[in-house]
């Protein structure tokens, strides 16, 4: 039986704008087109998300060669290459694309300073989709660093001309690493105009540094490709609060809440309010007997959908919402 007799909710927590605007657009043509719609990659990292799409009709493939002709494909939150963009267009597919908006606008300044010569300079993680999708804005002059180390192997073939761009769920606290060691080697280097990091994952990691001290141990909600969340388990981790992640109650361990009175619960910005409920009523039944929710930044950012996915009913001319409102509760 756990000592825990509290449950601190971190705020904010869970599905951040381009989240819900990619679900959104999935389901939207879903509702739209029929079934099935295609989807190239996990339209978001996570496996409670990919699995409900997957049972509405989505189709989820990595290469185009698996979308047959005269289908309509979505692109995933994390954005695609040139090469990809390219090739579905040439295909001829009804292409909506879920990219975040956040990560367009880095793709923009990619696209804008490589025609007036630059080289970049990315830090992020290799194998990343989002990673994969902003390298591939160009065909050469971009180099990963994924971590300081790197930043003394990588060879521009110029210097006056560099810039930095950084994968948008990164630690904010590595990736600041990293910009000083860029800095440091390239004095001239060009920094984003803006924070690359986006609001929800500088909010999410923000939210963490306040509740790690506060509790004894804290269970991240979130899916083992979700760059963000694993993110959040290791910053909790380095402020020294044992930390764990999972995707579902099920994957809770009594154990790690032995010795612990008071347990710090957060989710990755992919991962949906109902599992976390789930968690919440698990340490309930493991012996905690409250939830209170921290004080923390209200977000209120929304996206636009891409134009072709309105759905208007019939009988009124209004636009059908699609999306029954989040699961909220404690």
């Amino acid at each position: 039986m756990m000592d825990a007799k509290e449950v601190l909710l971190a705020e904010p927590r869970g599905f951040c704008a381009g989240v819900d605007r990619a679900i959104e657009i999935v389901e939207r043509a879903l509702q739209k087109f029929g079934r099935p719609i295609y989807v190239r990659h996990e339209i978001v990292h996570n496996t409670f998300v990919v699995n409900d799409l997957k049972e509405k009709g989505a189709i989820f493939i990595e290469e185009l060669d698996d979308v047959p002709p005269g289908a309509t494909l979505v692109f995933s939150a994390h954005g695609v290459s040139k090469a990809v963009q390219d090739e579905a267009k040439a295909r001829g597919f009804t292409i909506f694309d879920a990219t975040c908006p956040l990560v367009t606008k880095v793709h923009v300044e990619v696209a804008k300073l490589a025609k007036e010569g630059y080289e970049f300079l990315m830090i992020g993680h290799k194998g990343h989709p989002e990673v994969e999708g902003t390298m591939g804005q160009l065909s050469e002059g971009i180099h990963l660093v994924e971590d300081e180390a790197d930043v003394a192997k990588v060879a521009p073939k110029q210097t006056e001309l560099l810039a930095v761009v950084t994968q948008t769920t990164l630690s904010v606290d590595d990736a600041a690493g990293i910009k000083a060691a860029i800095k440091a080697r390239f004095p001239m280097v060009r920094e984003p105009k803006q924070q690359d990091i986006c609001y929800a994952t500088q909010n999410r990691q923000d939210a963490v540094k306040i509740l790690a001290p506060q509790v004894d141990v804290v269970i991240v909600v979130g899916s083992p490709t979700s760059s963000n969340s694993n993110r959040l388990r290791e910053l909790a981790d380095r402020l020294g609060t044992p930390a764990y992640m999972v995707d579902n109650a099920d994957e809770l361990q009594p154990q790690w809440f032995d010795t612990a009175g008071r347990v710090g619960l957060t989710a990755g910005a992919s991962a949906p309010e109902v599992l976390v409920n789930g968690v919440i009523a698990r340490i309930k039944e493991l012996g905690a007997v409250s939830v209170r929710k921290m004080d923390g930044v209200e977000e209120t950012m929304k996206f636009p959908l891409p134009k072709g996915l309105k759905i208007i009913d019939p009988a009124t001319g209004l636009e059908i919402e699609v999306r029954k409102a989040p699961e909220t509760g404690a």
